[in-house]
């Protein structure tokens, strides 16, 4: 797509988004060129019918090897600006995870999605560095270890360390420590909130911030007094079949987040399931779903709790959009538009450290 087209389509998203007060701020966002509502976007379609990312599957790979190879896509580099990388490596008992940090200053801690399975630094690699041109700030992307052979809590731990790490060497990295956000989408938007929840127990809370892309709330899809997911939800008035199909493909019919992740812990832990955590005092939020994502009901919900437990929240919905839009950073217009809304919110929290 060219840059000029993708920039018509990115105003269109800013000046046709509708704004609802509901007790919380939700954010409508429509497809920029289509009206129709209940309509997958364009793009969207496309890359659902007729292209995939390549991915080299080793022969007699593991149901893991497999699942992994799956995840992630090639997408571009939309910076305006150089951004320095530093590859660290953050020590764990035993081993280092690996890390990487894009600035300047602000601090926002990044954790990529996958399942708590799957997923790389390398796919969420343009998404940071367009994080950090756009909003004036650092991003740690942090390569936290994956289930199974890292099941439930190590993944979270990692995650948790890189923040107090983070702030013990915040002069090395050049980072405001008192200027901290955590970022993920998916599972990494579980691991972003849940370290919230751990950092509430401290004397002083060090994040300020959360951002959470159509977040993993309830592993094993318990009961709640929340939502009730059902299909008929979600507007499928073109192509419901296709619709029914993209849906329905995040759904976890086989157990598989709680055989590898969860594995002997209890998948209603609040540190696994943050929607049964009370969530009173914790940091400024905002959510992003896309409208035929599986898990955006289970968003919804999240967002509406955060507001009822007084804690300032916006939610946003990209009409049209599937799961891990993000990945396809360049190709989607809402993916980008959905960094511009971060960026926004940074610079209006952060804006004596900008």
């Amino acid at each position: 797509m060219s840059t000029a087209s993708m920039q018509d389509l990115l105003r269109t998203l800013q000046n046709r988004s509708s704004i609802h007060q509901v007790g919380l701020e939700i954010v409508d966002k429509p497809i920029p060129d289509v009206s129709t509502p209940g309509t997958l976007d364009p793009r969207v379609r496309e890359v659902v019918l007729t292209q995939r990312p390549s991915v080299s599957i080793p022969e007699g790979a593991s149901p893991v090897e497999l699942a992994r190879a799956g995840m992630g896509w090639d997408n571009e580099d939309v910076t305006t600006r150089q951004i320095s990388t530093d590859v660290l490596a953050i020590p764990r008992p035993g081993t280092t995870i690996e890390a990487r940090l894009y600035r300047p200053l602000p601090l926002v801690v990044y954790f990529h999605g996958g399942g708590f399975f799957g997923g790389t630094l390398e796919t969420v690699e343009n998404p940071c560095k367009a994080l950090a041109d756009k909003g004036n700030v650092a991003v740690l992307s942090v390569g936290y270890r994956l289930a199974p052979e890292h099941p439930f809590p190590t993944g979270l731990e990692d995650c948790h360390a890189a923040i107090d790490w983070a702030v013990e060497h915040a002069d090395r990295l050049g980072i405001d420590p008192g200027a901290i956000a955590v970022a993920g989408d998916s599972a990494g938007g579980n691991l972003a909130t849940v370290c919230c929840l751990l950092d509430r127990e401290r004397p002083t809370p060090y994040i300020r911030y959360q951002v959470l892309y159509y977040p993993v709330v309830n592993v094993g899809e318990h009961p709640n007094s929340e939502y009730d997911w059902t299909l008929e939800a979600y507007d499928r008035q073109t192509e419901p079949e296709l619709l029914e199909r993209i849906i329905l493909s995040l759904q976890d019919e086989e157990g598989v987040l709680e055989q590898w992740y969860v594995q002997a812990s209890d998948s209603t832990d609040r540190r696994i399931s943050p929607l049964f955590a009370t969530l009173d005092d914790l940091p400024e939020a905002l959510v992003i779903t896309g409208e035929f994502d599986y898990l955006r009901l289970e968003g919804e919900a999240y967002a509406k709790k955060l507001a009822r437990a007084g804690v300032k929240t916006r939610y946003l919905q990209y009409r049209g959009m599937e799961h891990a839009f993000l990945d396809k950073l360049g190709l989607y217009p809402q993916a980008e538009d959905s960094l511009d809304e971060i960026a926004k919110d940074l610079k209006r929290l952060f804006s004596q450290t900008n």
